[in-house]
């Protein structure tokens, strides 16, 4: 019998990490990141989703008043540096308004997740979704497990390390490595998206989505909801698009803007009742 020990044996090209993180084989790792989320999400269940856009920095009302406090002592007990500890508290003042944001959206979430439980088929799930990090994000899937439902993320890797908040279930905590590809499972199962106060990413998600549903790029039906009038106001001017012509009278008839979380609850029930559950029946208590 021959001696094979010192014989050469090549990797396998599927097993070769150097060559799977190479330019080359980006067009795999695409792929794998739109295969690997379809077939654990068929395992399970999930074809409708419910996504929450908004600021990973929004923090809880506990933080945020912790926070003003900690300020607040510091320039009632300090004799210098009045200048920065005032603009630190004022800061802390807006983070207490942010936080408000952080209440609605757990609020909104859990109202949310006990009827989807109500209305739930053997055969489907509708569950909410978040980017699955911290802030607004956090409050939805916190929210969703406060009401004993499944609660979903869709992570993205980051240079600064944005990790998954403990309010998601292991087996629906996804990472991508590829913005566009995220922003399709967003989308592709959304029966509705809801966007709170968020900055450069929070936009980028909502103006994309308006994009695609004005250019008839996406046909199912799919309600859009800003919550918070006061921010969305201030930091986009809608009357000023449509007065310059850059958008149709139409066009605002895309989203609604709400305040109030039962009024928003009402709305999302509405319209995924009248949309995609129509055969259900539920009980007044909803």
């Amino acid at each position: 019998m021959k001696n094979t020990s010192n014989k050469f044996r090549p990797i396998k090209a599927y097993k070769n990490v150097e060559f799977l993180n190479s330019p080359a084989a980006r067009n795999i790792r695409i792929l794998s990141e739109m295969m690997e989320p379809a077939d654990r999400l068929r395992r399970h269940k999930i074809r409708d989703l419910v996504v929450f856009f908004g600021s990973a920095r929004t923090p809880s009302p506990e933080k945020a008043k912790a926070e003003f406090n900690i300020i607040k002592n510091k320039l009632n007990n300090s004799h210098t540096n009045h200048h920065k500890l005032k603009t630190e508290l004022e800061f802390a003042q807006t983070q207490l308004k942010m936080s408000e944001y952080y209440a609605a959206a757990e609020e909104l979430s859990y109202k949310l997740t006990k009827w989807f439980k109500h209305v739930a088929k053997s055969d489907r799930h509708l569950v909410i979704c978040s980017g699955g990090g911290p802030g607004i994000m956090e409050a939805a899937n916190k929210g969703a497990k406060k009401a004993k439902g499944l609660s979903m993320g869709l992570n993205i890797s980051l240079p600064m390390e944005q990790f998954p908040n403990p309010y998601i279930d292991k087996e629906l905590s996804f990472e991508f490595h590829y913005f566009f590809i995220r922003k399709f499972w967003f989308l592709y199962l959304s029966k509705c998206i809801v966007a709170f106060p968020g900055g450069f990413g929070t936009l980028d998600e909502f103006f994309e989505v308006l994009t695609l549903i004005q250019t008839g790029k996406t046909k199912k039906h799919m309600p859009i909801i800003l919550f918070g009038s006061e921010y969305w106001n201030e930091v986009i001017n809608f009357n000023k698009l449509l007065k310059w012509g850059t958008i149709s009278k139409e066009d605002l008839n895309l989203f609604k803007i709400y305040d109030d979380v039962d009024e928003a609850f009402e709305h999302i029930k509405k319209e995924i009742t009248k949309y995609y559950l129509k055969s259900i029946k539920y009980s007044k208590d909803f």
